[in-house]
Parts: structure tokens; C-alpha cells; sequence
């Protein structure tokens, strides 16, 4: 399991490294969460977010994620917003501006809100952050180098101020119009050494609060309420899909690609449909395969492949565009389908019989199914035994995957016989018994 952090202007991705193991991810907006989920990450830390010109990240999935039971923290911005509203459930809120909303010291959403630039400048700010300045207005009253009454008529003319307009520039000529004689020259002069980022102080807090806790081995977080699968929630559960890997490849092109082969669209739209209708399912029921099946999901797709070496895994997840969390989110899934699957095996048998029909295959295997009673009742083996065919079970499993299926045997031939709804190993058996005499039947009545 791996730790995800959502940060932008408050702290580099530098100094999140040196602080705790966590990958370093952009500030959080609608989806981010609730995709991450699928990496099966053991925290998220939220820091920075987006919440003006895209949409801000939901309650609600940050209450899917600690459902999903992943520890959340928050702290300094976003997060701080996000931990004061949802502590009460179990987000874990950290810092002094966290306190303060959560106290109703601090409402509104631009006390932490910011101006930056773009991660190619790593999200460099370009105003302050109110929370910023009422922290830096109260250490300079401490070191005097304000008074109070300065610094309560300082901190109403930041306020006045657009979030996006908050510098101490903008401040410093606000106040030389509407504070004449406040003498703010030793606040001038101070101001570059004695600033407080309290963002930073309380990202930093965060931090190290999750490094401890995450070192003392906590498990997965037990939320204690009902999660509500509403129809608001699932248009943006299907509209936010999982995340895939950054590749210079375009989602958009890659599957125009598929539209225009139609070999290939008709190959995977049918499964990807089920694959879809049957995740969407084991996600509303919370399905949790457990670790053993994730095992098993990940070394199939590595036998199913060849991947029986780190670095052909690695070459084939470049291939396929996978980072460590989209492939994790990927045996995830595949461990959730594998026991989906198994349930599926006891669906009523009029499901898989209509199937057949609208595949056009009902009449060549009724027909053989037919032909195949006929004969081992004319034999009188409709029930064999092991002795009837001179086989041991082993022998018979050699003959039926290598000889009649042409591929190697599974690894887990209880998975296998329990997806195709066979009750136990016996009843594959006689199932296998009844399909070699068949065979050995019919090719002496053809060899005739």
C-alpha cells in the first residue's frame, strides 16, 4: 500500500519527500480522491486543492475513501477546509487554521484561498493567504514592532482585499491611504525575516503527525457510518473513472483508433461492458477480495503475460501505460472480478443458457450435449467411476487442458473449477470422466 499526498503552493514536493514515503501529487479537485481509492492507498494527506475554475474535491469521496478504509488527513488549506467539516467522521485534521475552522473561529473559504502559478512553475504563489497574515500581524505585535489597534486595522483592510489580489504590497499602499500615520517602516523592515507561514508551519505538522502514525502500523481506518450510494453520487462515480498513468499518448486518440477497428471494438466492448456493470456492483457492496485474492489477480496476469521477472513487469506496464498505483488499481480490480465471478457461477442456469442463444451457440452444444447422453448410455457410463476410464485424477487433468484445451495447466485449478460452477474437485472429475470416454467413444466409432 502506498501514501498519496495532494499538495501545490504550501510545500514543494521536495520537502514532502524528505518528511515522510508518500507520493507527491497536484492539488486535489472533483474525482482525484475517489480515483486514488482504486490504488488501494493506507493514507491521503490533502494540503492544496482547486475549488475556483474546476470543481473542488467532494465530501462525499473523501467519505467513500475512509469507507474504502484509508486514513485522510488534512491540514493548512484544502485540507484544513475539508478535516474541520468532516472530522466528526474520521478525517484527521492537523494545524492551527484546522483548529480554527473547526472551532468557528475561521468560516470563510478565503482565509487559505491563494493565487499561483502553474505546476510548471511549481505552483508558485503570487498572493498571501489571509490565514498567512493574520499569523504574520500577530508575531509582529509580539516582537513590537505594531501595536494591536495597528494590527486589528491591518487585518481588516487585508480582509477587504480579493483573495487574488492579497499581497503585502497591495496591503502596505492600501494602508499608506487609509492609515496615514501608522508608521508601518519597522514592519517593512521586519517583514522579511518575521513573516509566519503558518500553511507551511501546519503542512509540516501534518506531515510528521502521519509519519508517526502510519509507523505505529494502524491498519486499515474502520469508518463508523453508512455510506449512501445516491444518484448524485453515481453520475460522478461513472464520469470518474480511474487514473491512468501521464503518457504522451492521448486517451482520446487511442480510442478512436479502437472505433475505427472493428475487429477489435467488437472483441472488448461486450466484456468491457460486464467489466464495467459487474465493478460498479462490487464497489456499491464495499467488495473487498482480501490480500490473498490480489495475490493470486497479480500473479495471473503476470503468468497470463510471462512476467515472471521485475523487469519485464516493469517494461510491460511502460508498454501498457501503468504507473505503480494504476497497476495496483488494476489487480485490484481483477481480484474483485475473479470473486465476482465466482458468485456469478451460481446464477440461475437460464442466464448462461440465454446467453448461448444470443451468441448463436445453444444449438451446436445441445446437439453435442444430446449425441453425448446417447452415447455413454449406450455404454451405460452416464455415471462413470475413475476406474471405468484407467485415469487418475492428475492424468485426467493432464488430458483435459493440454491435450483437449491445448494450454497449460492453471495454477489454481480450484478457481478455475469453481468459476465455471463445478460444486467440488469430484464433481470436476466425473465431469472430465464423462468427457474422455465421449472422446475415445466417438474417435473409435470414427476410425470405423
Amino acid at each position: 500500500m502506498s501514501v498519496y499526498v495532494f499538495v501545490g503552493p504550501t510545500l514543494p514536493p521536495a520537502e514532502v519527500a524528505a518528511a515522510l514515503d508518500a507520493v507527491s501529487l497536484p492539488p486535489v479537485a472533483q474525482g482525484d480522491v475517489y480515483r486514488l481509492v482504486g490504488a488501494r492507498p493506507q493514507a491521503i494527506g490533502i494540503i492544496d486543492g482547486y475549488f475556483d475554475g474546476m470543481p473542488a474535491v467532494w465530501h462525499k469521496e473523501i467519505l467513500w475513501a475512509m469507507g474504502a478504509g484509508v486514513h485522510v488527513f488534512g491540514s493548512a488549506s484544502m485540507g484544513a477546509l475539508r478535516a474541520a467539516e468532516l472530522h466528526a467522521f474520521g478525517m484527521r485534521g492537523v494545524g492551527g487554521i484546522f483548529e480554527a475552522f473547526r472551532d468557528g473561529t475561521l468560516e470563510d473559504d478565503d482565509e487559505v484561498a491563494v493565487l499561483h502559478g502553474p505546476a510548471e512553475t511549481g505552483f508558485v504563489n503570487l498572493s498571501e493567504s489571509m490565514v498567512n497574515i493574520r499569523a504574520t500581524l500577530r508575531q509582529a505585535v509580539a516582537e513590537r514592532c505594531i501595536d494591536a489597534a495597528t494590527q486589528e486595522a491591518l487585518v481588516a483592510l487585508a480582509k477587504r482585499l480579493f483573495y487574488q489580489e492579497r499581497t503585502w504590497e497591495n496591503l502596505f499602499g492600501n494602508a499608506a491611504k487609509e492609515l496615514p500615520g501608522a508608521g508601518l517602516g519597522a514592519l517593512r523592515a521586519w517583514l522579511p525575516t518575521g513573516r509566519v507561514d503558518q500553511k507551511g508551519n501546519d503542512a509540516r505538522a501534518m506531515l510528521a503527525g502521519m509519519r508517526d502514525f502510519l509507523a505505529r502500523k494502524p491498519g486499515r481506518m474502520r469508518a463508523d457510518y453508512r455510506f449512501e450510494w445516491t444518484d448524485a453520487w453515481d453520475a460522478m462515480a461513472t464520469g470518474g473513472g480511474p487514473a491512468e498513468a501521464s503518457t504522451p499518448l492521448e486517451m482520446a486518440d487511442l480510442i478512436e483508433e479502437l472505433r475505427l477497428d472493428d475487429k477489435a471494438f467488437e472483441a472488448v466492448r461486450g466484456p468491457a461492458d460486464l467489466r464495467f456493470l459487474t465493478l460498479r456492483d462490487a464497489e456499491r457492496r464495499r467488495l473487498d477480495p482480501g490480500e490473498e485474492a490480489r495475490r493470486a489477480a497479480a500473479d495471473r496476469i503476470r503468468a497470463r503475460f510471462g512476467l515472471y521477472r521485475r523487469t519485464d513487469l516493469d517494461r510491460w506496464c511502460r508498454e501498457n501505460d501503468l504507473d505503480a498505483a494504476t497497476f495496483a488499481r488494476l489487480v485490484d480490480d481483477e481480484a474483485r472480478l475473479e470473486t465476482e465471478r465466482a458468485a456469478a457461477a451460481r446464477q440461475p442456469l437460464h442466464q448462461l443458457l440465454d446467453q448461448l442463444r444470443l451468441d448463436g451457440r445453444y444449438a451446436g452444444l445441445a446437439e453435442r450435449a444430446r449425441r453425448k447422453r446417447e452415447v455413454l448410455s449406450g455404454n451405460g457410463m452416464l455415471d462413470p467411476a475413475p476406474d471405468d476410464a484407467g485415469l487418475s485424477p492428475p492424468q485426467l487433468l493432464s488430458w483435459y487442458f493440454e491435450t483437449r484445451l491445448g494450454r497449460s495447466l492453471p495454477d489454481d485449478v480450484d478457481a478455475h473449477l469453481r468459476v465455471r460452477g463445478f460444486a467440488d474437485r469430484q464433481d470436476f472429475y466425473r465431469a472430465l470422466l464423462r468427457e474422455w470416454l465421449y472422446c475415445r467413444w466417438e474417435r473409435v466409432g470414427a476410425d470405423r
